[in-house]
Parts: C-alpha cells; sequence; structure tokens
C-alpha cells in the first residue's frame, strides 16, 4: 500500500526546453565574451563561468527527465532515491516570503540528511527540502496540500494515541 502514488510532480516539456535555452545562451555568451581581447585572468573567470553554466545546463537535462513522488512513507525521486520519509517531515511552507523554490514549497526535516540537488527539480540542504523550480505550480500547490493533510493526520493520530 505504502508504493501508491499519491501525487506527482515533474518538469512541463515546455518549461524544461525553455530553461535549457536560457542557460545555453547564457553559456555562448560567456564564452564569446571570453575570447574577447580582455585581460587573461577576465578571460578564464568568464570562460569558466560558461562551462559552468553548460554544465548545469546538462545536470538540468539529466534532473528534469525525472519526477518527484509522493507515497504514503514520503517523497521519492522517480528513480527511487528517498528524499524524505513523512516521519522526518516536520512543517510544510509554501508562504510567499519562504526560501523556497519558484513554484514549489520547502520542507522542514527533523534532522539532516545530506546535500542533494537537481537543478530545476529539488535540493537538499541540512535540515530543509525545497521542491520545485521549472514545475507546474499546481502540481506543487496539490502535493504540498496533500503533504500538510498526512502530517495533521499524524499529528492527530499522535494526539490520539
Amino acid at each position: 500500500m505504502n508504493d501508491e502514488i499519491l501525487a506527482s510532480l515533474e518538469a512541463s516539456t515546455a518549461r524544461r526546453f525553455f530553461a535549457l535555452i536560457v542557460l545555453a545562451v547564457l553559456a555562448v555568451l560567456l564564452l564569446r565574451m571570453a575570447m574577447s581581447g580582455a585581460e587573461v585572468w577576465i578571460n578564464l573567470v568568464v570562460g569558466a563561468m560558461g562551462l559552468g553554466a553548460l554544465s548545469i545546463g546538462w545536470s538540468m537535462y539529466n534532473a528534469t527527465a525525472r519526477a518527484v513522488h509522493l507515497r504514503r512513507d514520503g517523497l521519492f525521486d522517480s528513480d527511487g532515491t528517498c528524499l524524505a520519509t513523512l516521519d522526518m517531515i516536520l512543517s510544510v511552507d509554501r508562504g510567499v516570503f519562504a526560501f523556497k523554490p519558484s513554484n514549489g514549497f520547502v520542507l522542514r526535516l527533523a534532522r539532516g540528511q545530506g546535500r542533494l540537488w537537481r537543478p530545476g527539480l529539488y535540493w537538499r540542504f541540512g535540515r530543509r527540502l525545497g521542491v520545485g523550480g521549472i514545475t507546474r505550480a499546481a502540481e506543487a500547490k496539490q502535493m504540498a496540500d496533500i503533504l500538510a493533510v498526512l502530517l495533521a493526520e499524524r499529528e492527530a493520530d499522535q494526539e490520539n494515541s
């Protein structure tokens, strides 16, 4: 029963390719600037930034081919990686002023899980897990709402015990 997917969050094709095009254009512009006649150290720094933009674009391309699934036992990547179990999640924050990905939400965890980053899909640093980025806002809101209900059910069960 724990394998039932309650909600799924993935990047839409249009958003995915728009983000990749923006990163590719940035990389091309930076690499072209690096070939200008400026000082050598400036060209090296700008060239490294261009290669970094290409690297992030490639990482985003691979990451956004995946999805985030909410099941009764927690949040999981579509490849099976556990992002956070339900008993580790303390709260869900979708507020305007929350430090969260665009079109997404942030989870406060009971303890640190280690760093994990899938550009455009999710990140996990310390006791925070941000879900969203180039995903659909409606899907992320639905997932956050279901997660909030699951957390409320857990608290009600703990109070009744």
